[in-house]
C-alpha cells in the first residue's frame, strides 16, 4: 500500500469520525435561559428542564410547599404551571416555553426544600417537550439576566 493511498484512507475514516461526533455534540448540547420573573429552562434535545433560579429561591427564603403542574397538560407560553410557598411569601411559577408537560419532579412533593438546597438542579420544577424550540430565542441568557437582578 503506498503511503498516499494509506494517509488518504486514514484522513477519510478521520473525518467521518470528526463529523459524527460534532453532530453529537450538536445533537446533546444544552442550552440554558432565564425569564424575567426568575425562571429557567435548561434545554436538550428540544426538551426543557424549569425551575426557579437562585436568585428566586434567596427572595422566597425557607420553600415549605411546592405545587407541581400534572404531566400530560399542554401549556403556553407564560401560563401558570405551579406555585411556591415559603415562610415569607407565595409566587406563582409561569412557563417559559409552550409545550406538553412531559415529567414532574415528584420529590418536590415529599421535599420542597429541594428548592433552595439545590434550585437549579434538584430542585427543578418540571419539563416540557417544547412546540417550537426556536422561542428559547426570545429568553436572556446568563449575562442579561445577572443584569436583570442587578437592576
Amino acid at each position: 500500500m503506498s503511503l498516499r493511498v494509506f494517509s488518504s484512507s486514514l484522513l477519510r475514516n478521520y473525518t467521518t469520525s470528526l463529523r459524527a461526533s460534532v453532530n453529537r455534540a450538536a445533537y446533546y448540547s444544552t442550552i440554558k435561559k432565564y425569564t424575567e420573573d426568575h425562571e429557567w429552562v435548561s434545554v436538550t434535545d428540544g426538551v426543557g428542564t424549569v425551575g426557579i433560579t437562585d436568585y428566586a429561591q434567596k427572595a422566597l427564603g425557607d420553600v415549605v410547599f411546592v405545587e407541581i403542574p400534572e404531566t400530560g397538560a399542554t401549556v403556553e407560553t407564560m401560563a401558570q404551571i405551579g406555585a411556591v410557598e415559603s415562610v415569607k411569601a407565595a409566587s406563582d411559577i409561569f412557563a417559559p416555553l409552550a409545550g406538553e408537560i412531559v415529567e414532574s419532579n415528584s420529590a418536590l412533593e415529599s421535599e420542597p426544600s429541594l428548592i433552595n438546597s439545590s434550585p437549579e438542579e434538584n430542585g427543578w420544577l418540571c419539563k416540557i417537550k417544547l412546540a417550537d424550540v426556536s422561542q428559547i430565542d426570545t429568553l436572556m441568557d446568563e449575562e442579561a439576566y445577572k443584569a436583570h437582578c442587578e437592576h
